[in-house]
């Protein structure tokens, strides 16, 4: 597919529609904006990337981290490279479980970002020291 100049972003994209002919060429970012009402109308507001309740989720989950960070500085979890300053929260509970406890203070670990990638990265050596369940 050729990349043409899309009408509303004004980048060099795939044309994903057309609105009939000499119309305006939508690139597939801006055709999910359009309204089909009138074509020469810039698109409507783009859809949010989350839906409203999880960012009031997400909102928060920000005050709360940033509470349980400045109560709890040290890393948690101390595996080798630990810098000793947690400077993020790792969830004890993954997959499915996890958006169920995402504002579950007793399941979080303040860890330091090294300490925190270890436990990604070895999850079954994670799992029987009870970082992640």
């Amino acid at each position: 597919m050729k990349s043409k100049i899309c009408d509303i972003c004004g980048k060099e994209r795939p044309i994903w529609k057309s609105s009939g002919t000499g119309g305006l060429k939508y690139c597939k970012s801006c055709w999910s904006c359009h309204s089909s009402k009138d074509d020469t109308q810039k698109p409507t507001k783009p859809i949010p990337r989350v839906s409203a309740k999880r960012a009031k989720k997400d909102a928060e989950y920000s005050k709360l981290r940033q509470r349980y960070l400045t109560e709890h500085p040290l890393c948690m979890i101390k595996v080798g490279g630990c810098t000793h300053t947690a400077t993020d929260i790792h969830h004890t509970y993954a997959g499915a479980n996890r958006d169920a406890f995402y504002l579950v203070q007793s399941t979080w670990k303040g860890t330091c970002r090294n300490c925190h990638e270890w436990v990604h990265l070895n999850s079954k050596k994670a799992r029987e020291l009870g970082y992640l369940k």
